[in-house]
């Protein structure tokens, strides 16, 4: 279940190669209008295709990275691991992904750091992610994945974590389980090729295979550490220490941006539909996270514990040294 950063590097590499538009390893500046009265300084951030992503779309059409002297190139990614080879190589200035890119970069003492919460997972209720099974597959709670073949969009990281531990919880065995990457779109087509049993999914795809009859096996954020962080916001210590402004003033973008996304909840989803090409009637039905630029540092800790007890992880990252939050 594990994977080496430098295994990861080649991936990494072509994914940002193709959407790349810029040679510079930097920012650059860009004139905020014609007559230049201002500039702008452009910075790259890694992101997932996913329906929590447009509460970053929303808030750069909202302005309000612009506001704080930002022009934001977003580009994509499968996962917060992926991006950590082109943080260090400064191919991109920030990431948003999942913490075991960083917990993983920060035992190998990297100089990778995380500076802010992007969108955590709710503590009860309808979760924004979920392990989903075809309707005639027999998978319908946690234990039954025992010996199944279950999807998560990268490997060893908090989705086959969390999923082993809901596994535990309700009585199976999660040594048995055979995880394999799938990104999240191609999801339901590897389960309609019975390639996988179950798969672990964020919404829109969730609520797209349970809508079309297949079960919700189990929100496995929820079952094992409610609350738990979804995303968090990455860079480099390289990067804090030789630019603090440009730093500081993504992070206070950031966490403006992310208070505007839980205040505005339809342009959100307008983002999404418009970036994701969905229907307006599928993104209405997507069941958003919290977004919140605060971590929970004790969730992580949890979390970290849980991936060292599964073997995912040889030994707990340091958090002290990790967080910084801006």
């Amino acid at each position: 279940m594990k994977k080496s950063l430098a295994a990861i590097t080649m991936a990494a590499a072509a994914i940002l190669a193709l959407s790349a538009c810029t040679d510079s390893a930097s920012p650059t500046a860009a004139p905020t209008d014609a007559e230049g009265a201002g500039e702008l300084t452009k910075v790259r951030v890694a992101a997932l295709p996913i329906a929590e992503t447009g509460a970053l779309w929303g808030a750069i059409d909202a302005g309000i990275f612009e506001e704080h002297g930002l022009d934001v190139e977003i580009v994509p990614a499968q996962g917060g691991a992926q991006a950590i080879p082109a943080l260090l190589s400064g191919d991109i200035q920030f990431a948003i992904g999942q913490p075991f890119g960083p917990f993983r970069a920060d035992i190998q003492d990297l100089g990778v750091t995380v500076i802010s919460n992007y969108a955590s997972s709710l503590a009860e209720g309808d979760d924004v992610n979920a392990v989903v099974s075809l309707a005639d597959s027999g998978i319908t709670r946690p234990s039954d994945l025992a010996g199944k073949r279950v999807s998560v969009n990268s490997l060893g990281a908090a989705g086959d974590v969390t999923i082993m531990k809901a596994v535990e919880d309700d009585g199976g065995d999660p040594s048995t389980i055979e995880f394999i990457e799938v990104a999240f779109p191609d999801a339901q087509a590897q389960l309609d090729a019975k390639n996988i049993d179950a798969a672990w999914v964020p919404d829109p795809f969730m609520s797209q295979i349970t809508g079309a009859g297949g079960n919700l096996v189990v929100h496995p954020y929820q079952a094992t550490i409610p609350g738990l962080p979804l995303l968090v916001n990455i860079t480099t210590q390289e990067l804090i220490d030789s630019d603090p402004d440009l730093v500081a003033d993504y992070a206070a973008a950031m966490t403006e941006a992310l208070d505007w996304a839980a205040a505005n909840e339809d342009a959100v989803r307008a983002a999404i539909v418009e970036n994701m090409g969905i229907p307006e009637e599928a993104a209405a039905g997507i069941t958003l996270p919290e977004f919140t630029a605060e971590v929970n540092v004790d969730a992580l800790e949890q979390l970290a514990g849980l991936a060292v007890e599964f073997g995912v992880l040889d030994a707990e990252p340091d958090l002290d040294r990790l967080i910084q939050q801006q």
